[in-house]
């Protein structure tokens, strides 16, 4: 996982968290504020009743004995005074909600109920306000704030995405520019990446001083490469020359000509392993140049020139059908050695009889070329290890372990994509995406 989901996902779990929380606190709190100001509201119409009180208006609302303010026709509001006897205890004025009947109506009130003395008399106030509205505030109020809520959380989501896709970008540039587009130490990018942030410049740094360390020893390598070539190369050609002179030698006992035919094949063997390890490395170091341009089909028509007689021994049968030619600029020497690696393995470890069949078309991807064969295949672990030096897939035929590993090396320098599907007896196709 990216560290800029990580921190994403961690925003988002945080945030949500107390968006969550508070929402929970503010929701449930919302019946606590609502009915606290509607009792403050009920307060304060009591001690303005109770500050312009009247003989005039004592009697209004002891004659009506039930009086509708503001909203007579909703009955919101409502004002009783009753009289009550005498000789009461002065009373805090208290909060109820209770259902009252209001001209045939029942309708739930929150009531504020005083007792108080004018003029000697005693009285009891009555004033009530509906909860239908209350309830139907509450909702609205409920409903907005959730909005409100979302509305910051996916703001505040977006923004940190925003802001750490924008405070990760010199990370990202540093591995795609600085190591993911690196093929080759000697052509290496050693200038910084803009950025701000100190543990971004210490990892540029370091990257670049790991590049030059590469650098070096990619140097030493080739030369080592260099080296090898010639002084291994050399001694085993001369003592070639030197036997192949003894075998030349009249009257040498067959004894001893025998050892020293077998003596020439191991340094053929040698030579040819130096060879093909000398051919990877050149390759995997970009020595080789990609200047030519090259006929898929007139290649394969070329190696099946080549192997005809390898293929007729064996009886197998040769099937080629390339719909589309395709032509492309690179080393022609080393495309004819990748096709000649597959092929030969097809017919090497293909059965008397057997077939092989060579298909090549446009994609969308790209260019497909598949090699199939009927041959002896390979399991699971076998086509996993394919590419592996020295690798071999059958221990009774004869080699190094070292085609498909060159396979690859050329084809990775082509930008050429592999694919091997193989079962044991049934045979194997391997597939060159260009």
């Amino acid at each position: 996982m990216k560290l800029q989901v990580k921190f994403s996902l961690y925003n988002a779990i945080t945030k949500i968290a107390i968006v969550l929380l508070l929402g929970s606190i503010i929701l449930f709190s919302l019946d606590k504020l609502a009915y606290n100001q509607l009792d403050s509201r009920l307060i304060k119409k009591k001690n303005k009743i109770i500050e312009h009180l009247n003989d005039d208006e004592i009697d209004s609302l002891l004659n009506k004995g039930e009086s509708f303010t503001d909203y007579n026709i909703l009955k919101e509001e409502f004002i009783v005074l009753t009289d009550i006897p005498d000789r009461q205890t002065d009373s805090i004025a208290t909060v109820y909600t209770e259902k009252r009947e209001i001209e045939g109506d029942i309708e739930v009130y929150r009531i504020l109920n005083y007792k108080f003395s004018y003029h000697t008399n005693w009285y009891n106030l009555e004033i009530g306000e509906t909860m239908t509205t209350l309830q139907s505030i509450k909702n609205s109020i409920r409903f907005y704030m959730l909005i409100v809520l979302v509305s910051a959380l996916l703001i505040t989501l977006v923004t940190d995405y925003t802001f750490s896709n924008f405070l990760l970008k010199p990370f990202y540039l540093i591995i795609d520019k600085k190591i993911n587009r690196v093929n080759d130490p000697s052509h290496y990018n050693y200038e910084n990446i803009p950025t701000n942030t100190d543990d971004f410049k210490i990892l540029d740094n370091s990257v670049n001083s790991l590049m030059r360390k590469i650098n070096t020893l990619f140097a030493l390598e080739k030369q080592f490469i260099a080296n090898v070539s010639h002084e291994l190369l050399t001694p085993i050609s001369i003592l070639s020359t030197r036997f192949e002179n003894m075998l030349n030698t009249a009257g040498i006992p067959e004894e001893h000509e025998n050892k020293i035919y077998a003596s020439l094949k191991t340094l053929n063997r040698l030579k040819v392993i130096i060879n093909s390890l000398l051919l990877i490395s050149k390759v995997e170091n970009n020595q080789y140049l990609k200047t030519e341009e090259i006929s898929l089909k007139q290649e394969i028509s070329d190696i099946y020139e080549d192997l005809e007689d390898r293929i007729a021994d064996r009886s197998i049968i040769y099937n080629c059908m390339l719909d589309d030619d395709l032509l492309f600029t690179g080393n022609k020497a080393l495309i004819h050695t990748l096709l000649i690696n597959i092929i030969n393995n097809a017919i090497k470890y293909n059965v008397n009889g057997g077939s092989i069949s060579i298909t090549g078309n446009k994609t969308e991807a790209g260019y497909v070329l598949t090699i199939a064969d009927t041959g002896l295949g390979m399991n699971k672990e076998l086509v996993e290890n394919a590419f592996d030096r020295f690798e071999r897939g059958h221990t009774d035929e004869n080699g190094f372990g070292l085609g498909l590993a060159i396979v690859q090396s050329i084809a990775n320098f082509h930008k050429i994509k592999i694919n091997i599907q193989s079962e044991v007896t049934r045979g194997t196709s391997i597939s060159l995406l260009f």
